[in-house]
C-alpha cells in the first residue's frame, strides 16, 4: 500500500514505483539509513537503498537509488569525494568527531599556520589508513561500531585510500578548515585524528560536509524538504536523475529490435564499441537503456544486467552516444 507523503497528502506518484538517482543534501543529525527511511514514506516505495554512507554528524551529498537504479549503486560508489572539512585541535575522541568521549585534551596554542599547512601536505598521495573502531564496517557480521561500544577493539587491516589534495581554508586556533578530495573509502575522522597527532596535540572531526561523489555536485542536491513538497504536488519524478547518470564512464552503443531483444533474453551479442572496456551500455534505438553487458571476446557482449523497459516509470536516459 502506498504511504502518506509528510503532512497527510499522498503524493501522486506515490502509486507507482520509480527508477532514478536521487542526489539528496544530507542534514546532521541523521543517519544514511534514515534518509533511506524518510525517502521511502515521502515517495511511497520500498526499494530505495543510498550509495555509500555518511556519519549522521555529516552532511551533503548522499546518492540514493530508486528501483532499478539500485542495480548501479556500486558504479556511485566508485566515484571520487571532496569533503570540506572543519578539525579541532588540542582534543581527542574514541570516535575521532564531536560525538565521542573526550579521551585527551592538550593545548593547542604553539601550533602555526606553516606546521599546520606541512602537516596536511604529508598526508597528499596513497597511503595506508587504519578504519576506526566506530565505522560501519563488519567484523564476524557485527558492525564494528557495536564492539566499540561494548568496549572491544578487534584488528582492522588497512586499506589503501588516496587522497589527491588537501586545501586549507581558514586557520583560527584551535580549528582549521580543510577541503579534500580524495578516494572512495577514505575517513575523514580518521585523517583529523591523524592531523592532531602528527601536530602533537591531538584533534579530532568537528564538522562534515562532503560537496561532491563523482560528478554529483552539493550545489545540485535537493533537501528532503523540498522532494517532499515536490512529491506532494505530482511533481517528484523532475528530481529524479537516470539510471544511466551512474554509467557515463562506460562506452555505450546502440542495437536494433533484433538484437535487443536477445540482450532481453539473455543471449551473447555481437557489438562494435569504439572505446575497448570490460563493459558496455546497451541502448535500444529510442534511447532506453536496455542493458550493462560485459566483454568475452573479440566483438562478443554478454547481459550482464539487464534493464526491463517500464514506461513511465522515471526519468529517461542522460546521454546515448556511441564512444
Amino acid at each position: 500500500m502506498a504511504l502518506s507523503a509528510p503532512g497527510g497528502l499522498l503524493g501522486a506518484e506515490a502509486i507507482r514505483e520509480l527508477d532514478g538517482i536521487l542526489n539528496v543534501d544530507k542534514p546532521a543529525g541523521l543517519s544514511s539509513h534514515d534518509v533511506v527511511y524518510r525517502v521511502r514514506k515521502i515517495i511511497g516505495q520500498h526499494k530505495v537503498g543510498h550509495a555509500g554512507t555518511l556519519d549522521p554528524l555529516a552532511t551533503g551529498v548522499l546518492l540514493l537509488c530508486l528501483g532499478q537504479a539500485t542495480r548501479v549503486s556500486q558504479y556511485l560508489m566508485a566515484g571520487a569525494k571532496t569533503y570540506r572539512a572543519t578539525i579541532r585541535l588540542g582534543i581527542t575522541t574514541d570516535t575521532y568527531d564531536n560525538e565521542g568521549r573526550v579521551t585527551g585534551q592538550c593545548a593547542a596554542e604553539g601550533v602555526s599556520r606553516s606546521q599546520v599547512e606541512q602537516v596536511l601536505q604529508s598526508f597528499v598521495g596513497s597511503l595506508e589508513q587504519t578504519p576506526p573502531m566506530y565505522s560501519a564496517l563488519k567484523h564476524g557480521g557485527t558492525p564494528l561500531y557495536r564492539l566499540a561500544r561494548r568496549g572491544e577493539t578487534v584488528f582492522r587491516p588497512p586499506r589503501l585510500v588516496e587522497i589527491r589534495a588537501v586545501r586549507l581554508l581558514t586557520w583560527a586556533s584551535p580549528d582549521l578548515d580543510i577541503e579534500v578530495d580524495c578516494s572512495k573509502g577514505t575517513y575523514i575522522r580518521s585523517l583529523a585524528h591523524e592531523v592532531g597527532q602528527r601536530l602533537g596535540c591531538g584533534g579530532h572531526l568537528a564538522a562534515l560536509t562532503r560537496t561532491a561523489s563523482g560528478p554529483f555536485r552539493l550545489s545540485e542536491a535537493v533537501s528532503l524538504e523540498r522532494l517532499a513538497e515536490a512529491f506532494a504536488r505530482g511533481e517528484g519524478a523532475q528530481l529524479l536523475l537516470p539510471t544511466d547518470a551512474a554509467l557515463q564512464d562506460v562506452p555505450a552503443a546502440i542495437v536494433d529490435e533484433a538484437t535487443a531483444a536477445a540482450i532481453s533474453f539473455g543471449q551473447r551479442v555481437t557489438l562494435q564499441v569504439q572505446t575497448p572496456a570490460p563493459l558496455c551500455r546497451g541502448y535500444t534505438t529510442d534511447g532506453h537503456l536496455l542493458a550493462l553487458l560485459q566483454h568475452e571476446q573479440e566483438g562478443l557482449w554478454r547481459p550482464y544486467k539487464v534493464f526491463p523497459r517500464r514506461s513511465g516509470k522515471g526519468p529517461t536516459k542522460v546521454e546515448r552516444t556511441c564512444r
